[in-house]
């Protein structure tokens, strides 16, 4: 199956349920859409729904559903930026879990936006770091 072999990073890093996930929805987009980056975009989409990107890696969520304004909406005629793998709708007190995990200086006084921002930029510099070892 081309999942195995596509997998991103991050999700070789995350639980055996976040890949699988991951794999699934993507070997089913290929035979809808054929490899690309509409298959990647499809199988990413399913998995913000149960799970969020912490780090360098994928954490299950408290609970499933939409991360962002883009996944919540029913259309894509005009795009919306994403949060990145954060679960954005989360509540703030979740939020500064996550920011206490990845010992974000200043989180005590960043509201939603800026906590989700903040969360962003430390997991891709994670992320570029563990790409590094």
């Amino acid at each position: 199956m081309p999942a195995r072999e596509d997998m991103p990073s991050t999700l070789r890093r995350s639980p055996q349920k976040a890949q699988e996930t991951w794999a699934k929805t993507h070997d089913s987009a290929v035979e809808t859409y054929g490899e690309g980056e509409r298959s990647h975009r499809t199988a990413f989409a399913a998995l913000k729904h149960s799970f969020e990107k912490v780090g360098d890696h994928w954490e299950p969520k408290g609970r499933k559903g939409p991360s962002d304004a883009q996944a919540e909406r029913s259309y894509r005629d005009e795009p919306v930026r994403t949060a990145g793998g954060i679960d954005a709708n989360a509540p703030k007190e979740h939020l500064m879990e996550v920011a206490r995990k990845l010992d974000i200086p200043g989180r005590s006084r960043m509201n939603k936006a800026e906590l989700v921002k903040a969360i962003d930029k430390s997991n891709k510099r994670r992320t570029a770091k563990a790409r590094q070892r």
